[in-house]
């Protein structure tokens, strides 16, 4: 008798789980759609039926359950959200808003530019930079859809010493770049050196109001007069965080970074400490300034081109001085600078 007493106890038990789990799922699955229906409300997203608004639904919950799920972990330093992503699949995400190209090996790399370093002798650094408060950053930018990331990551740089060297903030143009830099292969990606190289040889790049961004590779127009020039770009010293934080105390720096990873797609704010990414080079950023949390986290700025809704209002902190020489999601891989 007793066996049997316990055999029926244990399947009312299992029945019971059983159904706290179904319903569990339920109530995910019910939260999901509203939040879903939200979403698509916040990021104006319209479906052309049906049957793409329910497989988008899938990778919609998939994402938001990935997002949920990390934010209870309560020993990380920063957070993620569902965002204007949030219903592709990774490898969508990656075809569609990065874009880099690198070559394999330095070997392809201009030899005298990776080996010189103009910064190398900077002793005055400070405990923080950030080149927005000292006006030479432009407003965030968004490349949408078009792999450029490239164009963008280079034109910031160009911003910034533009602004360091000559005193002017000016707005420059990304869509000259995609059209114009034949080394580079408009949304199908590039890289910041090989733009660098076309504004050297071009002379010049225009402002942004003056040929605007189009969100796909058009016919060069190179009629537009010059608004910023460079005589040169130089390569930071590879995996090596110090020379690179030199390097940033003097100017914005375009550098590669690994961007693939679901948690940097998905991030909302706080210091990133690049444990989802490895150092497969897939995006082009700018590192806008540097600095320490309260907590004493030593970290990078990212200006990223995704747009205001991204990160923190369009920018990343990312963790710096990590125990790999690559830097963070690799960014100490492959950095560059422009030389007004």
């Amino acid at each position: 008798m007793a066996s049997i007493f316990f055999f029926i106890l244990a399947i009312l038990l299992s029945s019971r789980t059983s159904g706290a789990t179904s319903r569990g799922g339920g109530l995910f699955e019910a939260s999901a759609v509203e939040k879903h229906e939200q979403w698509m409300s916040r990021f104006h997203r319209v479906y052309s039926h049906d049957a793409e608004k329910a497989s988008r639904f899938e990778i919609f919950k998939k994402n938001l359950k990935f997002v949920e799920s990390f934010n209870m972990k309560t020993n990380k330093t920063y957070k993620l959200d569902v965002n204007k992503f949030s219903d592709l699949t990774d490898e969508e995400f990656q075809a569609r808003y990065m874009g880099l190209v690198v070559p394999e090996g330095t070997s392809s790399l201009d030899s005298h530019k990776t080996v010189s370093f103009r910064h190398e002798n900077v002793s005055e650094i400070g405990e923080s930079m950030d080149w927005r408060q000292e006006g030479a950053v432009t407003p965030v930018k968004n490349q949408n859809p078009c792999g450029c990331c490239w164009a963008f990551s280079a034109v910031a740089a160009v911003e910034g010493i533009m602004k360091i060297a000559k005193g002017n903030l000016v707005s420059l143009s990304e869509q000259q770049l995609l059209d114009c830099s034949t080394e580079n292969y408009g949304c199908n990606g590039g890289l910041m050196d090989k733009a660098f190289n076309y504004i050297i040889n071009n002379q010049g790049i225009t402002t942004e109001d003056s040929y605007p961004y189009q969100e796909s590779q058009q016919t060069c127009d190179s009629t537009h007069s010059a608004a910023a020039t460079i005589s040169d770009y130089k390569t930071v010293t590879q995996n090596d965080e110090e020379a690179l934080l030199k390097a940033v105390s003097q100017q914005p720096v375009s550098v590669a970074i690994d961007g693939s990873g679901a948690a940097f797609k998905q991030y909302d704010g706080g210091i990133f400490d690049g444990e989802d990414c490895g150092t497969n080079l897939s995006h082009g950023v700018t590192i806008v300034g540097y600095g320490m949390s309260e907590e004493g986290i030593k970290y990078w700025l990212l200006k990223n081109s995704w747009g205001e809704q991204w990160g923190e209002n369009g920018y990343m902190r990312i963790k710096r001085d990590v125990d790999s020489p690559e830097g963070a999601c690799g960014l100490a891989k492959l950095a560059f600078y422009p030389v007004a």
